[in-house]
């Protein structure tokens, strides 16, 4: 069973990581849009704020696909999830924000697992810490 499931996390990563690829991509795709809506909740440096979304959206999620630095990574993007749900998606009254607030709530969820039990056997961490030579006594 261990052989079966040994995909399991690196298929998980995928799953996580395409969509905040995605995201960062319609940003690019999109600057004025983004930047104005960043600026219609009532944050500052709009511009920066795109500027960050981009890089941790697609850096964070090329590097949660490739499964390096994955505990910090994973740890990088829950946080930027729980902060998107809070600053963009807190209207309530409208069914779709709620929808997106949940979402971005169950991936910060599924991102601590990664926090928690890493990488998975298939990613650049388990490939360097396999490379990596052990002290001898």
């Amino acid at each position: 069973m261990e052989q079966a499931t040994r995909y399991l996390p690196a298929v998980g990563r995928v799953l996580i990581g395409a969509p905040f690829i995605m995201s960062g991509l319609s940003k690019l795709a999109a600057h004025d849009a983004t930047v104005g809506y960043i600026s219609s909740v009532g944050l500052p440096a709009a511009q920066l704020g795109w500027l960050i979304a981009v890089v941790v959206e697609l850096g964070g999620g090329a590097l949660l696909i490739a499964g390096y630095r994955a505990r910090a990574v994973a740890l990088l993007l829950a946080l930027f999830a729980l902060a998107a749900a809070v600053f963009f998606h807190r209207n309530f009254a409208d069914q779709n924000q709620m929808i997106h607030f949940l979402k971005n709530i169950m991936l910060a969820g599924g991102l601590l697992q990664i926090v928690h039990f890493g990488a998975g056997p298939i990613s650049v961490d388990a490939r360097a810490a396999s490379h990596t030579p052990q002290p001898t006594r």
